[in-house]
């Protein structure tokens, strides 16, 4: 594998499989955490920032496909995953690769041939300075060092309101509903107050309030939502 330490997601439920992970992983001087069911690997993957990500197709709970959907599509996690299956019908690669896994390995599997199979994911995912910098009108949020600029002044945002930002960010300058925002920041458990609005107002404050001599950029659909305007572009 790259001579690169790597951080590795592995979510599986067979202690006997993430111990002989470990074993040949760990001294190769890699980092390991493991997860045993999907509700927890989808918490840790919010959490934490991994390289690559190993799955298990059948987990407890939520199964595999289901948490790689989650990933892709609630965290927006770009994470590689390599999907670890016993099942090797044409037709459950397909529904591995659709759920958005970049790999797939079927039980029993070659301890180096998964290394060797990460080693690649690892590669071809490097981000680039252009993939993990969001652009949207004066706004500029580097998602890599979590630096935010607004028509090239720096701008200080609470981590919650980073989250809230890089939302809005992609879909912009779609309008975004609250409870899409309650579910990126809070996934399925939202809290019972209007914590949204508050930390809304903070990243107003932050985008806006402190650019007082600039169009705002932020702006509120009443019980619907909130989006981002190019006032660039309006101009």
């Amino acid at each position: 594998m790259s001579n690169k330490t790597l951080s590795i997601l592995i979510i599986e439920d067979n202690p006997d499989i993430v111990a002989n992970l470990y074993e040949y992983f760990e001294p190769l001087g890699h980092q390991l955490d493991n997860a045993r069911t999907g509700a927890a690997g989808l918490t840790r993957a919010a959490e934490q920032q991994f390289d690559v990500i190993v799955l298990d197709g059948r987990l407890p709970g939520i199964d595999g496909l289901e948490v790689c959907r989650r990933l892709r599509e609630e965290l927006h996690c770009s994470t590689p995953v390599l999907m670890l299956t016993a099942r090797d019908t044409i037709h459950d690669k397909v529904a591995g690769l659709r759920a958005g896994a970049d790999d797939y390995l079927v039980k029993p599997y070659s301890l180096i041939e998964l290394e060797a199979r990460l080693d690649a994911l690892v590669r071809r995912a490097k981000p680039t300075v252009a993939d993990q910098v969001l652009r949207f009108g004066q706004l500029q949020f580097d998602t890599g060092t979590y630096e935010v600029w607004r028509a090239g002044q720096p701008v200080d945002i609470t981590p919650i309101g980073y989250k809230l930002l890089a939302a809005l960010m992609r879909a912009a300058p779609r309008l975004v509903t609250r409870e899409e925002l309650e579910r990126e920041v809070w996934r399925d458990e939202p809290p019972l107050s209007d914590a949204l609005r508050s930390h809304i107002h903070a990243l107003r404050q932050a985008i806006d309030k402190s650019f007082p001599e600039a169009p705002a950029m932020l702006v509120t659909v009443p019980g619907i939502g909130y989006r981002l305007v190019d006032t660039d572009a309006s101009q």
